[in-house]
Order: C-alpha cells, then sequence, then structure tokens
C-alpha cells in the first residue's frame, strides 16, 4: 500500500487529530506500564514541533457508548504531561461544546487530550455523524494506534476518510517493518509459528504457507501435526479432531513450495512444573505418560541451521512452555540465535504477539530484533492476510 507520510504534511497552526492507542494497564487509579504512552511521544512531539495543536483521541476500557466515570481518561493526562515535558489539556468530552472549548484554546504546539471515545455508542459503529461530530474538531488526521487499526471504528476508519489522513511515526514503522517482513521481504523467509492449538491460528497457517519459504511449527500446535503424520505424542496436548486439517496444511504448503519443520526429537515431563524432571526423546519414542513440552536440542539445531539460510523472519509463538523453566530451553535458544543474526545486520526479523513479546522479553532479546509488534489482535490478522480497515483508510 501507498500513504502519505507526515513530513509531507503542512501542519503549523493546523489542528492535528492523532488516534493515540492509551487503552493501558491500571491499579488503583496508576498506570503500571506507560509503554503506549512512550510510543505516542514521537508523533506528539513532530507534530508539536511542527506548530500543529495537537488533539489526542483515545479510548479506554469498554464502556459500551455510556459515560462510565471510572472509565474517563482525565487520568492519563498528568503523566502523559510529564513525559512530554509540557502541559496537556483535557476536555470532558471528545465531541461538542467542551472538545471545541479546549481544541480552540490550544497555542500553535500545544496539546490536548480528549475524554474516551468510546463514551459514544458511534465510535464503535462507525456512525457518520459521529465521525463528522470528531472532524469537526480537526484539519487532518493522524492515526498512530496500529493495535486498534483492525476494527473500523469511527477514530480509526471513518476520521480518515473525512480530513486529510496520516500514520502516525509509530504507525508508519509498524507498517514498513510488516511491508518487509511479508510484503516485498528479502528471501529466503522463514516463519516461526508456536502456540497451543492449530485451532485457533487456521487463517494464519493457511495464509503463511503461501508466503513463507519454511515455516516452522511449535509448541501444542506441532503435537497435533505429529498426530496428522501417525506419530504417538502420547498425554501431549493436542487437537485430534484437527488431524485432517493439519494435512491439509500440509498439503497446501506443499503445494506453494513452503517446507514445514517439525520437531525431530522433543523434550518431556509427566506434568508442568517447575524445575521438574525431564527428558528428551526422539518424537518416533514419546511413552503413552510423556508429555511433550518443549522442543529438543536436535530440532532447534535445525531451525538455527535453517535461519541461517535466510534473509526475513517473522515470529509468532514461543516452541514450548517457556513459562516454566526447563521448558523454555528452545525458545530462548531459537530467540538467542536469532538475535545475533538480527544484531549483526543478516536477518530482518519481526516478531508479535503476547505470549512472544514475553518470550523474547524472558530469552533478553526484545530490543535486537529488527521489530516487535505489540498490537495484538491487528498484528495477528495482517498475518492471517486480512484487510485492516484502519490501514486502508490511510491509502493515498
Amino acid at each position: 500500500m501507498t500513504f502519505r507520510t507526515l513530513d509531507t504534511a503542512d501542519l503549523a497552526g493546523k489542528r492535528a487529530l492523532v488516534r493515540v492507542d492509551f487503552n493501558v494497564p491500571v491499579d488503583g487509579g496508576k498506570i503500571t506500564d506507560d509503554t503506549r504512552l512512550r510510543a505516542a511521544l514521537p508523533t506528539i512531539a513532530y507534530l508539536s514541533k511542527q506548530g500543529a495543536k495537537v488533539v489526542l483521541l483515545a479510548h479506554f476500557d469498554r464502556p459500551k457508548g455510556k459515560v462510565v466515570p471510572e472509565m474517563s481518561l482525565a487520568f492519563v493526562a498528568e503523566p502523559l504531561s510529564k513525559l512530554l515535558e509540557q502541559p496537556v489539556a483535557f476536555a470532558s468530552d471528545c465531541v461538542g461544546p467542551a472538545a471545541a472549548e479546549v481544541v480552540n484554546g490550544l497555542a500553535n504546539g500545544g496539546v490536548a487530550l480528549l475524554e474516551n471515545v468510546r463514551f459514544h455508542a458511534g465510535e464503535e459503529k462507525n456512525d457518520p455523524e459521529f465521525a463528522k461530530a470528531l472532524a469537526a474538531n480537526g484539519d487532518v488526521y493522524v492515526n498512530d494506534a496500529f493495535s486498534a487499526a483492525h476494527r473500523a471504528h469511527a477514530s480509526t476508519e471513518g476520521l480518515a476518510r473525512l480530513l486529510p489522513a496520516y500514520p502516525g511515526l509509530s504507525m508508519q514503522r509498524e507498517l514498513e517493518a510488516l511491508d518487509a517482513a511479508l510484503g516485498k521481504p528479502k528471501k529466503p523467509v522463514i516463519g516461526i509459528v508456536g502456540g497451543s492449538k492449530v485451532s485457533t491460528k487456521l487463517d494464519l497457517l493457511r495464509n503463511l504457507v503461501t508466503k513463507l519459504d519454511y515455516l516452522a511449527i511449535g509448541g501444542g500446535m506441532a503435537n497435533t501435526f505429529l498426530y496428522a503424520a501417525k506419530i504417538d505424542v502420547g498425554a501431549s496436548l493436542c487437537e485430534t479432531d484437527m488431524a485432517e486439517t493439519a494435512r491439509q496444511i500440509i498439503d497446501l504448503a506443499g503445494s506453494a513450495g513452503c517446507k514445514i519443520l517439525l520437531p525431530t526429537d522433543v523434550v518431556v515431563a509427566q506434568e508442568v512444573k517447575p524445575g521438574v524432571a525431564s527428558s528428551v526423546r526422539n518424537v518416533y519414542e514419546v511413552q503413552p505418560d510423556d508429555r511433550i513440552l518443549d522442543a529438543g536440542p536436535e530440532t532447534v539445531a535445525t531451525l538455527n541451521a535453517t535461519i541461517d539460510q535466510c534473509e526475513t523472519l517473522i515470529w509468532n509463538g514461543p516452541l514450548g512452555v517457556f513459562e516454566v523453566p526447563p521448558f523454555d530451553k528452545a525458545t530462548v535458544s531459537a530467540a538467542k540465535h536469532v538475535s545475533e543474526r538480527a544484531k549483526s545486520g543478516k536477518l530482518v526479523a519481526v516478531a508479535g504477539g503476547g505470549d512472544t513479546v514475553a518470550a523474547l522479553n524472558h530469552a533478553g532479546v526484545a530490543a535486537d530484533m529488527t521489530f516487535v509488534s505489540t498490537a495484538g489482535g491487528a498484528f495477528l490478522e495482517w498475518m492471517e492476510g486480512k484487510t485492516l480497515p484502519g490501514v486502508a483508510a490511510l491509502e493515498a
């Protein structure tokens, strides 16, 4: 896709409506992780420096179209002000007189945060009249919330149809990274997909096997694929009813020229507990009471050797039960190998998904990846090949 970028916009004196993701974790009225606030800082600072009046739109929690006082965004203004090192005005509504008064009171370069857009039912319905009411306070629209781009809401899709629209700096970086991973990647491309169930990632697998040169399958999903290949997985987590689907995916991969990598050895134990006795077995030697909880060293060595042959990697999901040592070894080993390749410039490595981010942080290598998406559902839908309304609306 092609889209206008902020460096081409005339921003001085303009009211820039900026969709951000401030749906932050909170405990006792205090933000416990300000990652999402920090992610928005480059775009806010850029717009402010260019002399725009920066008007922030966001949602918080799920008020379902009603005013719920405890879901107000008012608590965000002060911590955001500290991060920006400048005042942040707050409006008690995102449309109407309350919003207009605050926006009209901004000096060039000033910043305002408007109240939770989900206090209005028109937001999630993408109501055209509500979108127009939002647009009344802006001259340009900037979407810097990729994490909400899979929703066709008024503040993510409708507004982009009414005003000159641009991706924010964080959104632009995400789109460019994703394009480098699956849109126009350097080949060969390898994907790592883990997780517990095939059934939750059918669309993802079907899309990826048509895009990749190699696909390594790990986690509980791999057990289902092994079972589909007539391999006994003992007492392991396995969706036996998905065996035929797994075989169809293998056939699709074969016709698309994608080689699927399945475990050849596994780490097994009788229960999932930290430090429990475990052993490595060839996949053909799994015993009836064994539970497969991680990929084995031979499997990891094959995966790492394949990664060495590739220019691009996309990763979603761990290789084992990484939260419970010693079943984190395969994920950590592969992550560190990817990290070294990425740091040396030999591999474009893009990863995303909650468990994946947690696993990369656990391995201490998240910062070494080319790009790590924290967008959750939007990242997964993009991997599935679906059109994201909030992205499509930005196309020039």
